[in-house]
C-alpha cells in the first residue's frame, strides 16, 4: 500500500508541472468587468466635470488606460484582446480611444476579451454612453 501510495505522489510531482495554468473563465470575466468600470470610471468623470474624457485602448500592447484617472488595466497573453473602435469621433480620429462627452453620450466601441473560443464584449453604446458586457460563446 505504501508502494502505491509512492508511486502515485511521484506521478503527481511530474504531471502537476504540466498543467496548463492560464487564465479560467471566472477570472476572464472579472477582466471584463474591471474593463467595463474602468469605461464607466471615465464616462462619470466626463459627466460631472462636462468636459470629454477618452479612454486610451491598446491591442497590441493589451493595455487600457483611464483617461480620468490613469489607471492601467493589463491583460494576459493568453487572453485574446480585439477593439472594435470608431475610426472617427466628432470629425477627428479616434486614434485608439472610447471618447465620452459631457453630456454621457460616447463615440462607442466593443473591447473583446476571449480565450479558447468563448469570452466577454465590452460594448459602449454611441448615443447613450452605456456600457454593457454581452457573454460569447463558441461559434
Amino acid at each position: 500500500m505504501v508502494c502505491v501510495v509512492a508511486m502515485v505522489a511521484l506521478l503527481a510531482a511530474i504531471l502537476v508541472p504540466r498543467v496548463p495554468r492560464g487564465t479560467t473563465q471566472p477570472r476572464l470575466e472579472a477582466y471584463a468587468l474591471e474593463a467595463a468600470a474602468l469605461l464607466k470610471a471615465d464616462r462619470t468623470a466626463a459627466i460631472r466635470h462636462r468636459r470629454q474624457v477618452a479612454a486610451q485602448v491598446d491591442a497590441t500592447g493589451r493595455t487600457m488606460i483611464s483617461g480620468s484617472s490613469g489607471r492601467v488595466l493589463r491583460l494576459p497573453e493568453d487572453v485574446a484582446f480585439e477593439a472594435l473602435l470608431p475610426q472617427t469621433c466628432e470629425g477627428r480620429p479616434a486614434l485608439s480611444t472610447i471618447s465620452f462627452f459631457g453630456s454621457g453620450m460616447s463615440c462607442g466601441g466593443v473591447i473583446r476579451l476571449m480565450r479558447f473560443g468563448t469570452g466577454f464584449d465590452v460594448r459602449v453604446n454611441w448615443l447613450t454612453g452605456g456600457i454593457d458586457i454581452v457573454a460569447r460563446g463558441r461559434s
